[in-house]
């Protein structure tokens, strides 16, 4: 007898044209547009982001971070552009302490780095698109000028918002509040100021030259050198700002730390896998997280386990605690990392002995590297001796833990008929952030919470030095090149969790992308978080209600703190993926009701 399917909420679709899959319809809609009217899968990426720059701007904006992964056909290779914006000249462990704070404020000034997330998607667009500017700004400035339906969760965010918009943030109440009060769900908003802002850009660049490449150079320099900067740092240099700390302080960014960035093109990190060459980001971010668990899941045999059972869960989550253990004492822009020992299967030897097929693990147990012994960040606290009020408050969106809602951010996957594939999570600059910037319709975003106010950490706090960003796209390849996979989420420390499920899902189960989407989510909170207050749930798991209870009850005798979760809660995986036939597949998150996939 043939086993059924396993159950989708919609298809995974097919074509040999184009496809692009994100967390938005708008914005995917824009991606295939621009593939419509003749662009490559950059220039639809760009399209894309910048949309979603309006369309979820409690999850992102022209204020906040980009890193991105692309294979570019042409050229057969695999690269990483870096748009995590660094920290400004003045941010110093001594400056924070003198403030009397242990933790960077998740809300504020403080906490904003260069934004650049409109750099890297300009760069991406000149060196590997073909459209003019004005053809990837077009949508966005549509967006925002004729306006967009309020999915409930933006409503909801600017709701939470509102006491302190009106109190101390009279910027944001400005462009938020609309009439003095909070959006409703389904309403049509929009963001003129913003609108202006890219016109204005576009304008601005199309005065200098009549030259794509220098017209695209001219937008990037309006946006760090030019009146983009001049606005967001004659706010800073004035503005007194109430922020997590429960003070009103002014920011650290300066015109010249502006001038200064530049987004970068860097080779990815990678590790093979079961056939495939698995490449993420280097660990200025945390992507290299998800090949430390590739690496010490080698040693089970996950293809004989069923995905829903205690046993797959439990291998798993053990693995992560191990990896993301790993993530806090090593990884980070100010020091030097052991990637390659932390990446070798060496290592992963050595480590995976510590998973216990009976219990689960309690303690953070990063590892020794090349006699180097690591030193874990501080203060930790447990989230059940947390004010409520503070769990989540510096993540980009505001809901209680409880409700799923946490870590959330944007991701786009686009691939096009020339076998070019692109893989971004842009975030940072989400409205709940800090004050919106008169005169530009955005605000800064708050990466800098990332950083730890302490010295000898590959995290810590140091001028000009990158934030250990959650962000974390995906790409790996298979065939020689020839089969090619995009995919990644929203979910601050749970992304590189909710990816590894669905890789797994794809690699060792045979599910196609949109069966790898549906499944049941879960993932740990033993870690660390990323964001303020950098609280820590020992030993908890989360799980879809749609696990079978027998199971939940056996993760719980084996020791796992299980969180029951609504049955449609966990994660907002998106995916594109690229054949040897040159049949492209696309698939995206039913979870949210706002993320689809489109192509032909």
């Amino acid at each position: 007898m043939t086993a059924e399917p396993p159950f989708t909420t919609r298809p995974e679709l097919s074509g040999t044209f184009g496809m692009v899959a994100s967390t938005h319809w708008l914005a995917s809609a824009a991606g295939m547009a621009t593939l419509e009217r003749g662009g490559n899968a950059f220039d639809a990426a760009v399209a894309a982001g910048l949309a979603l720059q309006v369309v979820e701007p409690h999850l992102n904006g022209p204020g906040g971070d980009l890193p991105l992964l692309l294979y570019d056909a042409g050229r057969e290779t695999v690269d990483v552009i870096c748009g995590q914006g660094p920290s400004p000249a003045g941010a110093t462990v001594e400056h924070f302490r003198g403030l009397g704070l242990e933790l960077v404020p998740g809300i504020g000034l403080l906490a904003a780095c260069v934004p650049g997330a409109f750099d890297a998607w300009m760069l991406l667009l000149r060196d590997y698109g073909t459209m003019p500017l004005a053809d990837v700004l077009r949508y966005a400035i549509g967006y925002a000028d004729d306006g967009f339906p309020v999915m409930p969760r933006i409503a909801g965010a600017i709701e939470d918002m509102a006491p302190l918009f009106e109190a101390e943030w009279p910027t944001s109440a400005e462009l938020w509040l609309p009439g003095g009060a909070a959006p409703a769900a389904g309403a049509r908003m929009r963001n003129p100021v913003l609108a202006a802002t890219y016109r204005r850009i576009g304008e601005e660049a199309a005065a200098r030259s009549t030259d794509r490449d220098e017209q695209i150079e001219a937008a990037r320099d309006a946006f760090l050198r030019g009146f983009v900067a001049e606005a967001i740092t004659d706010f800073v240099e004035t503005a007194e700002v109430f922020d997590s700390s429960g003070e009103r302080q002014r920011g650290l960014l300066t015109a010249s730390d502006l001038a200064a960035y530049h987004a970068t093109v860097e080779a990815p990190a990678t590790f093979d896998y079961e056939g495939w060459t698995v490449c993420k980001t280097g660990p200025w971010g945390q992507g290299p997280v998800l090949l430390q668990q590739l690496a010490l899941l080698e040693h089970f045999d996950l293809g004989a386990m069923d995905p829903g059972s205690a046993d797959y869960v439990h291998t798993v989550v053990e693995c992560a605690k191990l990896a993301f253990a790993d993530r806090d004492a090593w990884y980070g822009d100010s020091a030097e990392v052991p990637l390659e020992q932390l990446l070798s299967r060496e290592y992963a030897a050595g480590r995976h002995a510590l998973v216990d097929a009976a219990e689960a693990s309690h303690e953070l147990r990063p590892g020794t590297v090349d006699g180097r012994a690591p030193l874990l960040p501080g203060p930790l606290r447990r989230a059940d001796e947390l004010d409520d009020a503070l769990v989540g408050a510096g993540e980009p969106t505001m809901g209680a833990p409880a409700e799923g809602h946490q870590g959330d951010t944007c991701h786009v996957d686009v691939a096009d008929r020339h076998g070019n594939i692109v893989s971004a999570t842009p975030s940072g600059g989400w409205l709940q952030s800090s004050p919106a910037i008169p005169g530009l319709g955005f605000c800064l975003g708050t990466r800098g919470q990332m950083f730890w106010p302490m010295e000898g950490l590959a995290s810590s706090m140091a001028p000009r030095r990158r934030p250990r960003t959650t962000l974390s796209p995906s790409l790996a390849l298979r065939d020689g090149g020839e089969t090619r996979l995009s995919w990644g989420t929203p979910g601050g420390d749970q992304q590189d969790q909710w990816s590894l499920a669905l890789f797994l899902s794809h690699v060792h189960h045979g599910r196609n992308l949109q069966e790898a989407i549906d499944a049941p989510g879960f993932h740990t909170s033993h870690l660390p978080s990323s964001f303020y207050p950098r609280a820590i749930q020992p030993g908890r798991i989360h799980v879809e209600e749609r696990f079978d209870p027998a199971e939940v009850d056996e993760l719980r005798r084996r020791g796992h703190d299980v969180e029951i979760m609504g049955p449609w809660s966990i994660g907002r995986l998106s995916a594109v993926s690229r054949s040897p036939d040159g049949v492209l597949r696309g698939a995206a998150n039913p979870r949210g009701m706002q993320g689809y996939a489109v192509g032909r």
